[in-house]
Protein backbone atom coordinates (compact mmCIF):
# COMPACT_ATOMS: atom_id res chain seq x y z
CA UNK A 1 0.00 0.00 0.00
CA UNK A 2 1.90 3.33 -0.97
CA UNK A 3 1.83 6.37 1.11
CA UNK A 4 3.69 9.00 -1.79
CA UNK A 5 2.58 12.25 -1.11
CA UNK A 6 0.68 14.31 -3.57
CA UNK A 7 1.75 17.08 -5.58
CA UNK A 8 0.19 19.48 -3.77
CA UNK A 9 1.21 19.30 0.18
CA UNK A 10 -1.89 21.78 1.30
CA UNK A 11 -4.10 18.84 -0.30
CA UNK A 12 -2.43 16.01 1.53
CA UNK A 13 -2.34 18.18 5.16
CA UNK A 14 -6.21 18.38 4.19
CA UNK A 15 -6.39 14.58 3.18
CA UNK A 16 -4.78 13.66 6.41
CA UNK A 17 -6.96 16.19 8.70
CA UNK A 18 -9.96 14.54 7.28
CA UNK A 19 -8.77 10.52 7.83
CA UNK A 20 -7.93 11.48 11.51
CA UNK A 21 -11.47 14.02 11.65
CA UNK A 22 -13.57 9.97 10.19
CA UNK A 23 -11.28 8.11 12.25
CA UNK A 24 -11.78 10.03 15.42
CA UNK A 25 -15.56 11.14 14.46
CA UNK A 26 -17.19 8.22 12.72
CA UNK A 27 -19.54 8.00 11.86
CA UNK A 28 -20.00 11.57 10.26
CA UNK A 29 -20.92 13.07 7.15
CA UNK A 30 -18.78 15.29 4.70
CA UNK A 31 -20.75 18.26 5.92
CA UNK A 32 -20.46 17.53 9.19
CA UNK A 33 -16.50 17.21 8.33
CA UNK A 34 -16.59 20.50 6.52
CA UNK A 35 -17.57 22.20 9.49
CA UNK A 36 -15.36 20.69 11.94
CA UNK A 37 -12.19 21.21 9.98
CA UNK A 38 -13.65 24.53 8.12
CA UNK A 39 -12.37 23.47 4.99
CA UNK A 40 -14.66 23.96 1.56
CA UNK A 41 -17.52 21.19 1.39
CA UNK A 42 -15.73 20.27 -2.37
CA UNK A 43 -12.48 19.87 -0.65
CA UNK A 44 -13.96 17.55 1.74
CA UNK A 45 -15.90 15.67 -1.19
CA UNK A 46 -12.99 15.47 -3.69
CA UNK A 47 -10.62 13.90 -0.58
CA UNK A 48 -13.31 11.63 0.58
CA UNK A 49 -14.12 10.24 -2.61
CA UNK A 50 -10.06 9.26 -3.00
CA UNK A 51 -10.11 7.85 0.77
CA UNK A 52 -13.11 5.64 -0.07
CA UNK A 53 -10.91 4.50 -3.71
CA UNK A 54 -8.15 3.60 -1.49
CA UNK A 55 -10.42 1.94 1.13
CA UNK A 56 -9.10 3.73 4.38
CA UNK A 57 -13.50 4.79 4.56
CA UNK A 58 -16.91 3.64 3.32
CA UNK A 59 -19.96 4.35 3.15
CA UNK A 60 -22.80 3.18 5.12
CA UNK A 61 -26.35 3.52 5.71
CA UNK A 62 -27.75 7.14 6.28
CA UNK A 63 -27.80 9.47 8.72
CA UNK A 64 -30.46 11.69 10.38
CA UNK A 65 -32.05 14.49 8.06
CA UNK A 66 -31.17 17.90 8.81
CA UNK A 67 -34.21 20.40 10.89
CA UNK A 68 -34.87 21.36 7.68
CA UNK A 69 -35.59 18.30 6.08
CA UNK A 70 -34.63 17.56 2.84
CA UNK A 71 -31.87 14.05 1.64
CA UNK A 72 -30.28 12.48 5.06
CA UNK A 73 -26.46 12.59 4.52
CA UNK A 74 -24.25 9.46 3.74
CA UNK A 75 -22.26 8.08 6.62
CA UNK A 76 -18.62 7.67 6.88
CA UNK A 77 -16.43 5.24 8.64
CA UNK A 78 -12.99 4.81 9.16
CA UNK A 79 -12.23 1.39 7.64
CA UNK A 80 -9.70 -0.01 10.46
CA UNK A 81 -9.61 -3.24 8.40
CA UNK A 82 -7.83 -1.60 5.52
CA UNK A 83 -4.02 -2.27 6.78
CA UNK A 84 -2.54 -4.06 9.62
CA UNK A 85 0.44 -3.72 12.28
CA UNK A 86 2.98 -5.96 13.76
CA UNK A 87 3.57 -4.41 17.06
CA UNK A 88 6.20 -6.37 19.99
CA UNK A 89 7.62 -6.40 23.29
CA UNK A 90 10.91 -7.43 23.43
CA UNK A 91 11.53 -8.44 27.02
CA UNK A 92 14.34 -9.34 29.35
CA UNK A 93 11.97 -12.58 29.82
CA UNK A 94 9.79 -13.00 26.40
CA UNK A 95 9.10 -11.03 23.23
CA UNK A 96 5.73 -11.06 22.35
CA UNK A 97 4.17 -10.07 19.13
CA UNK A 98 0.25 -9.32 18.15
CA UNK A 99 -1.13 -8.58 14.90
CA UNK A 100 -3.29 -5.21 15.37
CA UNK A 101 -5.82 -3.54 13.04
CA UNK A 102 -5.60 0.02 12.54
CA UNK A 103 -7.56 0.58 15.70
CA UNK A 104 -5.41 -1.57 18.17
CA UNK A 105 -7.62 -4.85 17.78
CA UNK A 106 -5.95 -7.40 18.63
CA UNK A 107 -6.07 -10.33 16.01
CA UNK A 108 -3.52 -12.39 16.84
CA UNK A 109 -0.78 -13.21 19.00
CA UNK A 110 2.28 -14.93 20.25
CA UNK A 111 5.57 -14.98 22.54
CA UNK A 112 8.72 -16.81 22.70
CA UNK A 113 11.44 -16.60 25.40
CA UNK A 114 14.18 -14.03 25.10
CA UNK A 115 17.37 -16.24 25.97
CA UNK A 116 16.50 -19.08 23.97
CA UNK A 117 17.00 -16.70 20.74
CA UNK A 118 19.29 -14.10 22.06
CA UNK A 119 22.45 -15.44 21.07
CA UNK A 120 21.38 -17.76 18.48
CA UNK A 121 18.97 -14.71 16.58
CA UNK A 122 16.33 -12.84 17.93
CA UNK A 123 15.41 -11.13 14.57
CA UNK A 124 15.05 -14.20 12.80
CA UNK A 125 12.81 -15.36 15.38
CA UNK A 126 10.64 -12.54 15.60
CA UNK A 127 10.69 -12.92 11.66
CA UNK A 128 9.12 -16.49 11.70
CA UNK A 129 6.74 -16.13 14.62
CA UNK A 130 5.50 -12.70 12.73
CA UNK A 131 4.93 -15.03 9.13
CA UNK A 132 2.98 -17.69 11.35
CA UNK A 133 1.11 -14.74 12.87
CA UNK A 134 0.20 -13.49 9.14
CA UNK A 135 -0.35 -16.65 7.65
CA UNK A 136 -2.96 -18.38 10.40
CA UNK A 137 -4.69 -15.04 9.98
CA UNK A 138 -4.84 -15.26 6.18
CA UNK A 139 -3.78 -11.39 6.06
CA UNK A 140 -2.01 -10.28 2.58
CA UNK A 141 1.80 -9.30 2.84
CA UNK A 142 0.88 -6.44 1.00
CA UNK A 143 -1.39 -5.08 3.66
CA UNK A 144 1.38 -5.34 6.80
CA UNK A 145 1.71 -1.51 7.03
CA UNK A 146 5.34 -2.04 9.52
CA UNK A 147 6.18 -2.86 12.62
CA UNK A 148 6.63 -0.49 16.21
CA UNK A 149 9.30 -2.24 18.96
CA UNK A 150 9.91 -1.85 22.44
CA UNK A 151 13.11 -1.92 23.69
CA UNK A 152 14.40 -2.21 27.40
CA UNK A 153 16.65 0.33 27.26
CA UNK A 154 17.83 3.44 26.02
CA UNK A 155 17.06 4.10 22.07
CA UNK A 156 17.09 6.33 19.16
CA UNK A 157 14.38 6.59 17.07
CA UNK A 158 15.52 8.38 14.73
CA UNK A 159 18.61 5.88 13.85
CA UNK A 160 17.37 2.50 15.06
CA UNK A 161 20.35 2.58 17.33
CA UNK A 162 19.63 0.70 20.74
CA UNK A 163 22.35 2.50 22.17
CA UNK A 164 21.89 -0.17 25.65
CA UNK A 165 20.07 -2.33 26.88
CA UNK A 166 21.91 -4.80 29.71
CA UNK A 167 19.13 -7.25 29.75
CA UNK A 168 19.57 -7.85 26.12
CA UNK A 169 23.34 -7.41 26.57
CA UNK A 170 23.36 -4.70 23.67
CA UNK A 171 25.29 -1.94 23.13
CA UNK A 172 25.09 0.46 19.95
CA UNK A 173 23.63 -2.41 18.22
CA UNK A 174 22.31 -1.19 14.97
CA UNK A 175 18.48 -2.63 15.50
CA UNK A 176 16.63 -1.10 12.41
CA UNK A 177 19.72 -1.99 10.24
CA UNK A 178 19.77 -5.78 11.27
CA UNK A 179 15.61 -6.11 10.96
CA UNK A 180 15.91 -5.19 7.46
CA UNK A 181 17.71 -8.34 6.60
CA UNK A 182 14.52 -10.03 7.74
CA UNK A 183 11.66 -7.38 6.97
CA UNK A 184 10.55 -5.14 4.00
CA UNK A 185 8.49 -2.77 5.55
CA UNK A 186 9.16 0.52 7.80
CA UNK A 187 10.02 -0.22 11.24
CA UNK A 188 10.03 2.21 14.29
CA UNK A 189 11.79 1.31 18.10
CA UNK A 190 11.86 2.93 21.32
CA UNK A 191 12.62 2.37 24.71
CA UNK A 192 9.36 -0.39 26.01
CA UNK A 193 8.41 2.25 28.86
CA UNK A 194 7.61 4.74 26.21
CA UNK A 195 5.78 2.71 23.97
CA UNK A 196 3.83 1.70 27.32
CA UNK A 197 3.26 5.14 27.84
CA UNK A 198 1.85 5.54 24.07
CA UNK A 199 -0.26 2.42 24.23
CA UNK A 200 -2.31 4.52 27.60
CA UNK A 201 -2.57 7.56 25.91
CA UNK A 202 -3.98 5.68 22.73
CA UNK A 203 -6.40 3.23 24.77
CA UNK A 204 -6.08 2.97 27.98
CA UNK A 205 -6.18 4.99 31.10
CA UNK A 206 -4.45 8.10 29.55
CA UNK A 207 -7.07 8.72 26.83
CA UNK A 208 -7.65 12.22 25.83
CA UNK A 209 -4.76 13.55 28.47
CA UNK A 210 -2.17 15.63 26.75
CA UNK A 211 0.12 15.50 29.77
CA UNK A 212 1.00 12.45 31.13
CA UNK A 213 3.49 10.16 32.95
CA UNK A 214 3.67 6.31 32.90
CA UNK A 215 5.44 4.50 35.57
CA UNK A 216 6.58 0.95 34.92
CA UNK A 217 7.53 -0.57 38.41
CA UNK A 218 9.08 -4.21 38.07
CA UNK A 219 12.41 -5.28 38.79
CA UNK A 220 13.54 -2.08 37.53
CA UNK A 221 11.43 1.43 37.35
CA UNK A 222 11.33 3.12 34.37
CA UNK A 223 8.79 5.75 33.39
CA UNK A 224 7.50 7.66 29.88
CA UNK A 225 6.85 11.03 29.87
CA UNK A 226 4.63 12.46 27.63
CA UNK A 227 3.89 16.48 27.21
CA UNK A 228 2.02 18.66 25.12
CA UNK A 229 0.99 15.15 23.21
CA UNK A 230 4.90 14.59 22.21
CA UNK A 231 6.61 11.85 23.55
CA UNK A 232 9.26 13.19 25.52
CA UNK A 233 12.72 11.68 25.22
CA UNK A 234 15.15 13.85 26.30
CA UNK A 235 18.74 15.11 25.18
CA UNK A 236 20.35 11.67 24.88
CA UNK A 237 17.13 9.40 24.11
CA UNK A 238 17.61 8.71 27.93
CA UNK A 239 14.51 10.96 29.68
CA UNK A 240 12.32 8.91 32.50
CA UNK A 241 14.52 6.78 34.06
CA UNK A 242 13.39 6.89 37.36
CA UNK A 243 15.33 4.29 39.18
CA UNK A 244 18.29 6.68 38.85
CA UNK A 245 16.70 8.97 41.38
CA UNK A 246 17.66 9.05 45.03
CA UNK A 247 15.14 9.60 47.33
CA UNK A 248 17.17 9.63 50.62
CA UNK A 249 19.70 12.47 51.51
CA UNK A 250 21.38 10.64 53.96
CA UNK A 251 22.25 7.59 51.49
CA UNK A 252 23.84 10.91 49.63
CA UNK A 253 26.62 11.34 52.59
CA UNK A 254 28.54 7.63 51.56
CA UNK A 255 29.11 5.99 48.33
CA UNK A 256 26.62 4.39 46.93
CA UNK A 257 26.62 1.02 45.41
CA UNK A 258 23.58 -0.56 43.86
CA UNK A 259 22.52 -3.58 44.66
CA UNK A 260 22.39 -4.87 41.55
CA UNK A 261 24.39 -4.06 38.66
CA UNK A 262 23.77 -1.16 36.54
CA UNK A 263 21.04 0.01 38.65
CA UNK A 264 20.05 3.20 40.41
CA UNK A 265 19.36 4.13 43.89
CA UNK A 266 15.58 4.14 43.75
CA UNK A 267 15.51 0.84 42.14
CA UNK A 268 17.74 -0.45 44.65
CA UNK A 269 15.06 0.28 47.31
CA UNK A 270 11.53 0.05 45.54
CA UNK A 271 12.00 -2.44 42.62
CA UNK A 272 10.57 -6.21 43.04
CA UNK A 273 13.90 -7.21 43.09
CA UNK A 274 15.22 -5.37 45.85
CA UNK A 275 12.07 -5.61 47.69
CA UNK A 276 12.18 -9.65 47.59
CA UNK A 277 16.18 -9.11 48.83
CA UNK A 278 15.31 -6.85 51.86
CA UNK A 279 12.39 -9.48 52.62
CA UNK A 280 14.76 -11.96 52.68
CA UNK A 281 17.36 -10.58 54.53
CA UNK A 282 14.82 -9.49 57.83
CA UNK A 283 13.41 -13.06 57.48
CA UNK A 284 16.95 -14.25 58.66
CA UNK A 285 17.02 -12.60 61.74
CA UNK A 286 14.18 -14.27 62.96
CA UNK A 287 14.58 -17.93 63.20
CA UNK A 288 10.80 -18.46 63.62
CA UNK A 289 9.66 -16.47 60.72
CA UNK A 290 7.70 -19.34 58.96
CA UNK A 291 9.79 -18.61 55.44
CA UNK A 292 13.34 -18.66 57.73
CA UNK A 293 14.01 -22.04 55.90
CA UNK A 294 12.80 -21.26 52.32
CA UNK A 295 15.17 -17.77 53.05
CA UNK A 296 17.78 -19.86 54.18
CA UNK A 297 18.26 -22.34 50.77
CA UNK A 298 17.36 -19.32 48.44
CA UNK A 299 16.18 -15.72 48.09
CA UNK A 300 12.67 -14.87 48.35
CA UNK A 301 11.13 -12.46 45.96
CA UNK A 302 8.84 -9.75 45.85
CA UNK A 303 6.28 -11.23 45.41
CA UNK A 304 6.56 -13.34 48.38
CA UNK A 305 6.81 -10.49 50.49
CA UNK A 306 3.17 -8.94 49.15
CA UNK A 307 1.76 -12.09 49.52
CA UNK A 308 2.87 -12.57 53.53
CA UNK A 309 1.99 -8.87 53.43
CA UNK A 310 -1.32 -9.61 52.47
CA UNK A 311 -1.34 -12.39 54.82
CA UNK A 312 -0.74 -9.68 57.91
CA UNK A 313 2.86 -10.56 58.29
CA UNK A 314 4.62 -7.82 60.20
CA UNK A 315 7.93 -8.46 58.63
CA UNK A 316 6.93 -8.11 55.18
CA UNK A 317 4.68 -5.45 55.70
CA UNK A 318 7.61 -2.91 57.44
CA UNK A 319 9.34 -3.81 54.11
CA UNK A 320 7.13 -2.94 51.33
CA UNK A 321 5.79 -0.19 53.12
CA UNK A 322 9.78 1.59 53.18
CA UNK A 323 9.65 0.78 49.31
CA UNK A 324 6.50 2.06 48.93
CA UNK A 325 7.51 5.84 50.51
CA UNK A 326 10.57 5.32 48.22
CA UNK A 327 8.68 4.93 45.13
CA UNK A 328 6.00 7.72 46.52
CA UNK A 329 8.75 10.03 46.66
CA UNK A 330 9.94 10.11 43.41
CA UNK A 331 6.71 10.45 42.27
CA UNK A 332 6.11 13.66 44.13
CA UNK A 333 9.10 14.69 42.89
CA UNK A 334 8.67 14.07 38.95
CA UNK A 335 4.89 15.19 39.71
CA UNK A 336 5.74 18.39 40.54
CA UNK A 337 8.37 18.86 38.09
CA UNK A 338 6.09 17.57 35.09
CA UNK A 339 3.34 18.86 36.26
CA UNK A 340 1.03 16.12 34.36
CA UNK A 341 -2.72 15.46 33.85
CA UNK A 342 -2.63 11.50 35.32
CA UNK A 343 0.17 9.29 36.27
CA UNK A 344 0.05 5.73 35.36
CA UNK A 345 1.37 2.56 37.51
CA UNK A 346 1.96 -0.50 35.44
CA UNK A 347 4.54 -3.21 35.75
CA UNK A 348 4.59 -5.71 37.79
CA UNK A 349 3.26 -3.65 40.84
CA UNK A 350 -0.25 -4.12 38.90
CA UNK A 351 -0.12 -7.58 40.81
CA UNK A 352 -0.15 -6.11 44.04
CA UNK A 353 -1.75 -2.76 43.14
CA UNK A 354 -4.70 -2.52 45.86
CA UNK A 355 -2.02 -2.77 48.40
CA UNK A 356 0.40 -0.39 47.12
CA UNK A 357 -2.30 2.58 45.41
CA UNK A 358 -3.52 3.55 48.61
CA UNK A 359 -0.78 4.22 50.24
CA UNK A 360 1.45 5.68 47.34
CA UNK A 361 -1.98 8.20 46.74
CA UNK A 362 -1.88 9.14 50.15
CA UNK A 363 1.56 10.46 50.32
CA UNK A 364 1.57 12.02 47.11
CA UNK A 365 -1.31 14.24 47.95
CA UNK A 366 0.15 15.30 51.02
CA UNK A 367 2.93 16.66 49.24
CA UNK A 368 2.47 17.23 45.60
CA UNK A 369 1.52 21.20 45.35
CA UNK A 370 -1.54 20.29 42.87
CA UNK A 371 -3.71 17.13 42.87
CA UNK A 372 -3.27 14.74 39.96
CA UNK A 373 -5.19 11.88 38.84
CA UNK A 374 -3.75 8.20 39.92
CA UNK A 375 -4.32 5.34 38.07
CA UNK A 376 -3.11 1.73 37.51
CA UNK A 377 -2.59 0.51 33.88
CA UNK A 378 -5.74 -0.54 32.01
CA UNK A 379 -3.97 -2.29 29.07
CA UNK A 380 -1.78 -4.47 31.62
CA UNK A 381 0.54 -6.89 29.65
CA UNK A 382 -0.31 -5.58 26.29
CA UNK A 383 0.75 -1.84 26.95
CA UNK A 384 3.82 -2.59 25.76
CA UNK A 385 2.76 -4.03 22.11
CA UNK A 386 0.14 -1.70 21.21
CA UNK A 387 2.27 1.15 22.64
CA UNK A 388 4.32 -0.22 19.60
CA UNK A 389 1.50 0.07 17.54
CA UNK A 390 0.84 3.53 18.07
CA UNK A 391 4.61 4.47 17.70
CA UNK A 392 4.27 3.21 14.48
CA UNK A 393 1.32 5.01 13.57
CA UNK A 394 3.06 8.38 15.47
CA UNK A 395 6.38 7.80 13.44
CA UNK A 396 5.18 5.97 10.16
CA UNK A 397 5.38 9.22 7.59
CA UNK A 398 1.92 8.14 6.22
CA UNK A 399 -1.49 9.56 5.88
CA UNK A 400 -2.41 7.56 9.00
CA UNK A 401 0.63 9.78 11.10
CA UNK A 402 -1.23 11.51 14.37
CA UNK A 403 1.43 12.73 15.83
CA UNK A 404 0.00 16.36 15.78
CA UNK A 405 -3.36 15.46 15.88
CA UNK A 406 -5.17 18.41 16.78
CA UNK A 407 -8.93 18.67 18.18
CA UNK A 408 -12.34 18.33 16.21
Amino acid sequence: MSFKRPPSHQKYVNKKRIIQCIKGCSPISRAEIAVKLQLSKPTVSLAVDELIQEKWVFEKGIGESSSQGGRRPIQLFFNEKAAYIIGVDIGGTKVKIILSDLSGNILADTSFSTNTYLKSGLLKQMAIEMERLIAKNQIAKGRILGMGVGIPGITQTASGLVIEAPSLGWVQYPFIAEAKRYFDFPIFLDNDVNAAALGEQWLGNAQNKRNLLFIAVGTGIGSGIILNNQLYRGASSAAGEMGYMVTDKEDMKREFKPIFHRYGYLESVAGGKSIGSHFTREVLKDPHHLLFERAKSSELSGKDAFLSAKKGDMTAMAVINEAIEHLACGIVNAASLLNPEVIILGGGVLNSSEYILPRIREIVDRYIPSLVEMKTSQLGENAGVLGAVSLFLREHDGILNFRDEGEY
